[in-house]
């Protein structure tokens, strides 16, 4: 029996909370009120991420699904309003992309000097480590984005984000593909800073 599977569930499962645990603190969200329907979330996306992955050779189109699957869970779990699930998973997706990506600069050197199954665990575990650490620490000193879930409505700019946001999940695709690290930590870094200005700028109007 094959123990790659239950590895890869285990420790995709730590890092894909680390994300849901990001983006929920990120944005002053109860994480705990939601953790049981995440946990089940998380488990069948990677599920279906190891079979694209392991069977059907598409891993640059699991990161899409993920994405796509967190907005419809912040909508329609959480009740996030739609402009804000698209804006919190996109974000928090992008600075938890950066955050990996500078451990692997730290560590590896490259996405391409990961050799073996183990370093790809000792990725994801070192990379929710330092994502619970920090956001919790964030989280309790305060920081973060409120908003009044009334006001979000879609308006032209909403429309014109939605937009770039599909360019940007493109472009993930787009970079996953071609393994550039540096590359990654610039186009995701700069999303990062777009977004959180985008959610500060929201949150002021909202005040």
């Amino acid at each position: 029996m094959s123990w790659e599977p239950v590895g890869f569930m285990f420790f995709s499962t730590i890092e894909t909370l680390a994300l849901y645990y990001l983006i929920m603190s990120l944005f002053r969200f109860k994480w705990r009120w939601y953790i049981w329907q995440a946990l089940f979330v998380i488990l069948l996306n990677n599920l279906q991420s190891y079979l694209l992955r392991n069977e059907l050779g598409m891993s640059n189109v699991a990161p899409l699904l993920l994405i796509l699957i967190f907005i419809f869970f912040f909508n329609a779990v959480v009740r996030m309003p739609l402009v804000l699930s698209v804006i919190a998973t996109i974000s928090g997706y992008a600075m938890f992309a950066v955050i990996q990506t500078i451990i692997v600069i730290l560590f590896f050197g490259s996405i391409s000097s990961i050799n073996s199954v183990m370093e790809g665990y000792f990725l994801q575990l070192m990379t929710a480590v330092v994502v619970f650490v920090a956001f919790s620490y964030f989280y309790r000193k305060g920081k973060g984005f409120t908003f009044d879930l009334n006001k979000l409505r879609f308006k032209l700019e909403d429309i014109l984000l939605a937009v770039l946001i599909v360019c940007f999940v493109i472009g993930v695709s787009v970079l996953l593909y071609f393994n550039d690290t540096l590359l990654n930590v610039v186009i995701f870094l700069v999303m990062s800073v777009f977004l959180l200005y985008y959610s500060n700028r929201k949150e002021r109007e909202d005040a």
